[in-house]
């Protein structure tokens, strides 16, 4: 009496290991996009929550600075991210974001005329993106990018610069 064995051959367990290759292969560089797309939009979620809330702020005030704590200005752009985070908090929103979805430190701007003393009209909120440098200037024209490196600029109610398309990492 002989009893037949049971089991799988070397040949099918070879093509099924190979099968998960291939689809490894074709879902890894897809997950990595994800997840860097998914910091993007939570920055950019993020960022216009803290305008939501700067808003609010300046419509109480009556500027976006930081409750006059910013004098002549010799430079168009000043770094407020302090000032506007103790005004900011917990008033008009919980916790003010201070790092993107990469743990890159934000920016929070306010804009002034060169030598101007009155108030800030426009302001900036920026994160450098993926790369951790900020590169991008607000005057400059913006608009969509392709790169997960490129800054996120938002301003007055709009993003000045902002992901969008296939990204190229």
């Amino acid at each position: 009496m002989t009893k037949k064995q049971k089991g799988f051959t070397l040949i099918e367990l070879l093509i099924v290991v190979a099968i998960i290759g291939i689809l490894a292969a074709i879902a890894i560089p897809n997950l990595l996009t994800a997840m860097q797309r998914s910091k993007q939009k939570r920055t950019m979620a993020d960022i216009r929550s803290a305008a939501t809330a700067w808003e609010a702020y300046a419509t109480d005030v009556n500027k976006y600075n930081a409750a006059g704590s910013l004098s002549v200005m010799t430079q168009c752009a000043t770094d407020v991210s302090s000032g506007i985070a103790a005004k900011l908090t917990p008033t008009y929103i919980k916790n003010l974001p201070s790092k993107d979805g990469w743990s890159n430190a934000m920016k929070y701007e306010a804009e002034f005329a060169i030598g101007n003393a009155s108030p800030a009209n426009v302001y900036i909120i920026r994160s450098p993106g993926k790369e951790g440098t900020f590169t991008a200037v607000a005057a400059s024209g913006g608009g969509a990018t392709t790169n997960f490196n490129d800054d996120i600029l938002y301003s007055n109610g709009s993003f000045i610069q902002y992901p969008e398309g296939i990204q190229q990492q």
